[in-house]
């Protein structure tokens, strides 16, 4: 035999474990996924569907924002009270725009969807600027309420999701997700998809149309309850979902993943594939 063939017939055996250990947990015809990190998670029986490095720490960039709107909604601040939004609220860590002009004043109620909505930074940093004892105490209570929840993992820098030590794994983000549901605004606000707010003040002042960063939210075809997505350089593309597919409710995580729409390809890949099992089972 030839040597060169005799040598790649021994090593088809390890190449097949080493594939196999290396396959996320799930069906052996499980998705390829463009996002490192995941979890489908059945939310009828508590399935693991597919797992991808699901306990790795990650940070979650805008993720975070979840967060941000259970631990005011736990507050019970008013919110109707209107907020200021100041150059106190822009970002000063990576430097991103923002079409909320300082000076533009809207209800706490409205910055809450924005944050939610749009992923807008600089509403998020004006909820935690306005929180009794500031952004300083904001933070802390976000810490404390992933304690709460058993997300040992999870940390949190910043409300808005701009600093990389906003940290997380997609195991303990699917039981984030989990507990947002139980807070209808939440539900509302992420699968809102379009809103006009009047920014800036004075002559300057105009209305602006924000819309969601989910784009699925237009496609008819998809049944979502729950939506955030979020990017920063050291996370990658990643989203979240609450969704029903193939007749059965699932919370979708997906990390770090490369290219702007990726995590909205990678969400139809995982729904093929369910459409696809569930016709097969």
């Amino acid at each position: 035999m030839n040597p060169s063939l005799r040598n790649t017939l021994f090593l088809l055996p390890l190449l097949a474990l080493l594939l196999a250990a290396a396959s996320p947990a799930g069906a052996a015809d499980a998705p390829w996924l463009r996002s490192s990190k995941g979890l489908v998670l059945g939310l009828s029986d508590g399935r693991e569907l597919y797992a991808k490095e699901a306990d790795t720490p990650t940070p979650i960039a805008s993720l975070t924002k979840l967060m941000t709107a259970m631990v005011i909604l736990d507050a019970g601040l008013k919110l109707e009270e209107p907020v200021v939004v100041t150059s106190a609220d822009r970002d000063r860590i990576r430097g991103s725009s923002s079409r909320l002009l300082p000076g533009t004043s809207v209800s706490r109620r409205v910055l809450l969807l924005l944050a939610l909505m749009a992923s807008e930074n600089r509403a998020a940093n004006a909820l935690a600027r306005t929180y009794p004892g500031g952004t300083p105490a904001f933070v802390a209570a976000m810490n404390r309420k992933a304690q709460g929840l058993g997300l040992n993992q999870t940390k949190f820098a910043d409300p808005a999701g701009l600093d990389s030590g906003n940290v997380s794994t997609a195991r303990e983000l699917a039981n984030l997700v989990r507990t947002a549901m139980d807070y209808p605004l939440i539900r509302q606000y992420t699968t809102t998809w379009e809103h006009e707010v009047a920014v800036g003040r004075g002559k300057s002042r105009q209305v602006i149309r924000f819309r969601n960063t989910n784009r699925l939210l237009r496609n008819e075809s998809w049944d979502i309850a729950l939506s955030k997505t979020g990017y920063i350089s050291d996370s990658g593309r990643c989203l979240v979902m609450q969704a029903r597919i193939a007749g059965e409710p699932v919370i979708l995580v997906l990390l770090d993943s490369w290219g702007k729409l990726s995590p909205m390809g990678d969400a139809n890949r995982v729904r093929k594939w369910m459409e696809k099992h569930h016709r097969d089972t």
